[in-house]
């Protein structure tokens, strides 16, 4: 399974996301059936690092940031990711009008993998304070969690279907 999580800059929200869903997969034991990666919507930060503010509000909380570079979406994105995840409404838009139209139901939020509903974007902190970063970071591993539980339920899913079906060996 191969998901990209995006931002427009990808310097603090999907790089964020990246080393968080990183951890919880190893935690969930998926971690060798992932590809996992993150990407901005605009390229003005391509090679850089991800914000020192993130970078250092991450490593708090046990996640690593350090050896993540900014890039931006390119088309053959759409192609390689199952799920292409997006911080907000907007990033959305601008992954729509680039993504080929069959390939578009594999663009979703975040945070309509949180199960919480009061939210459904998580905003972009690059203009804000700490508290701004530790608020993005709160509402990406909710995202994440729900991310990972999504995907073992759909894991199980397949395992049941293939064991119940007629054309077993």
């Amino acid at each position: 399974m191969k998901i990209l999580f995006v931002c427009m800059g990808n310097i603090c929200r999907s790089p964020t996301a990246e080393g968080v869903f990183r951890k919880l997969a190893i935690e969930s034991g998926l971690s060798g059936k992932l590809d996992i990666d993150s990407a901005g919507t605009h390229g003005f930060h391509a090679g850089l690092p991800p914000d020192p503010r993130a970078t250092v509000l991450a490593a708090k909380r046990g996640y690593d940031l350090t050896a993540l570079r900014a890039r931006e979406v390119v088309a053959s994105d759409f192609v390689r990711f199952d799920h292409v995840i997006a911080m907000d409404e907007e990033n959305v838009r601008h992954l729509k009008a680039f993504c080929p139209e069959h390939l578009s139901g594999k663009i979703k939020l975040l945070l309509d993998f949180a199960g919480t509903g009061e939210r459904r974007e998580v905003p972009d902190p690059y203009q804000g304070k700490t508290k701004d970063f530790a608020l993005v970071l709160d509402l990406i591993e909710q995202g994440c969690r729900g991310l990972i539980d999504h995907l073992i339920a759909q894991r199980r899913m397949r395992t049941i279907r293939n064991s119940r079906s007629p054309f077993k060996d």
